[in-house]
């Protein structure tokens, strides 16, 4: 494979019109895969911009890369960053591999050069013995269609063009066109899993199944599709929504709901585990089981399985100014009454009716619920737990959790959109009152 088959192979399925529009951060650790990538990308007259990381991990021969790095990118006119690492500090504060750690590292900075610099993606040099190491990788951690089908080719702003070409079409290529690199030492050493892959495992694969490789690669693809099909059908698009409602009936019933759950609610980070104990603690009724990810929270409730952000409830106060509307945080207008009042005025959850002494409480709040909440109800001489409340109203978690309660002086007077309580009554006929209400969006 010649220079020009080589570079076709790399990108001649690209939009290379729309590519060169902007600039592109080449990672460049100055090993054999990455020199290929940014020489293939400047030949083919892209804007690139490189960027190098130095973890310091093999005393000198960490410093030979960076200064071989630095004057590749001298002699090729290509503006170049330099980023060193404490991974030793990293792993004391967050734990895990050293493997691990770099790689957090890595694309950590990776994203803010890229942000920093304004470039429109990343290239990264992986090749199709990297896939093959993932799919083997993956399979022995005991994942699922997505796993098997390895790295894809662009995907979020990170592009891999050299997975259309193995490690030694690469080296064949740097060979044609004179360009030397360095090579990492620790690669033949087998202290990684994936050195074991490469080093060990793959070769004697290789040589008892002649063309495993093309054929491993092929089966990737097969797999990509089936999962990228699957994803269509299973899947909507949920860019921006926040909530997801799953019907429990449905998803215990269905012969495949903890594969259906999963992919519906993978994206926010959850695992097949989370998924199937969900599944297990819905169908046994343990309502109010809750799964967190992240950002996100899952509740098993008495209809359904739901999916919210899990934001923080506790300590939100918000002043309450009730001579105006109200538009945060929830929409309510705010009507000063003249006419006789009647109780039809009102329906006891999304319209309420106050004394206008509310007006002199010293502290009008919103709040969330908090555990002990109790309110004064009309026609109870004592009180009940809020909670209380919500099981009766038989209310899923994230609606209990996010619900709003307005406060006046200490006293719980409305639990906004579902129940006032007794506080500041209002007679019949009354020519000055308050009403309240609360706007649906």
């Amino acid at each position: 494979m010649n220079e020009e088959q080589f570079i076709n192979r790399v990108l001649g399925a690209e939009d290379m019109a729309s590519i060169k529009k902007g600039q592109i951060l080449v990672t460049v650790s100055g090993g054999a895969d990455s020199v290929a990538l940014l020489r293939v990308l400047l030949a083919a007259g892209c804007n690139c911009r490189a960027a190098h990381c130095n973890f310091h991990l093999r005393g000198e021969e960490s410093m030979r890369d960076e200064q071989f790095v630095r004057n590749l990118c001298e002699r090729l006119g290509v503006p170049l960053t330099v980023k060193d690492f404490d991974v030793a500090a990293w792993q004391q504060e967050h734990g895990g591999s050293t493997e691990m750690a770099c790689r957090e590292l890595r694309y950590q900075w990776f994203e803010q050069e890229f942000e920093r610099q304004d470039c429109s993606r990343i290239a990264v040099a992986h090749h199709s013995d990297d896939q093959i190491e993932t799919f083997f990788l993956n399979l022995l951690r005991g994942t699922g269609t997505k796993g098997l089908s390895g790295m894809k080719r662009y995907y979020n702003g990170i592009w891999r063009p050299l997975l259309s070409v193995s490690r030694q079409d690469i080296l064949d290529y740097l060979e044609s066109i004179g360009q030397d690199y360095v090579t990492d030492s620790t690669n033949a050493q087998n202290d990684f899993r994936r050195n074991r892959l490469r080093n060990l495992v793959l070769p004697v694969i290789e040589k008892e199944f002649p063309g495993s490789k093309e054929r491993i690669l092929y089966t990737m693809k097969n797999l990509a599709d089936d999962f990228d099909l699957m994803a269509y059908y299973v899947e909507t698009d949920l860019d921006g929504i926040e909530h997801i409602d799953i019907k429990t009936d449905y998803i215990c019933e269905h012969p495949y709901g903890e594969t259906l759950l999963y992919h519906r609610i993978r994206e926010r980070g959850f695992n097949r585990e989370q998924c199937a104990q969900a599944i297990e603690a819905a169908r046994k009724g343990h309502t109010g089981r809750l799964f967190t990810a992240g950002d996100y929270m899952l509740a098993v409730n008495r209809e359904n399985l739901s999916v919210d952000l899990n934001l923080p409830t506790d300590g939100v106060e918000i002043p309450i100014d009730l001579t105006k509307d109200i538009v945060s945080p929830v929409s309510v207008l705010v009507h000063r009454g003249h006419e006789p009042f009647s109780p039809r005025m009102c329906s006891g959850s999304l319209r309420v009716a106050f004394n206008t002494r509310l007006l002199d409480s010293k502290r009008i709040i919103m709040r969330h619920w908090r555990k002990g909440d109790r309110i004064r109800p009309f026609g109870m001489k004592g009180t009940k737990l809020v909670s209380d409340l919500f099981n009766e109203l038989k209310l899923d978690y994230a609606t209990k959790k996010y619900a709003w309660l307005l406060e006046a002086d200490g006293e719980i007077i409305w639990v906004v959109g579902q129940r006032s309580t007794a506080h500041y009554p209002v007679e019949n006929g009354s020519q000055d009152y308050l009403i309240l209400t609360k706007t649906i969006p």
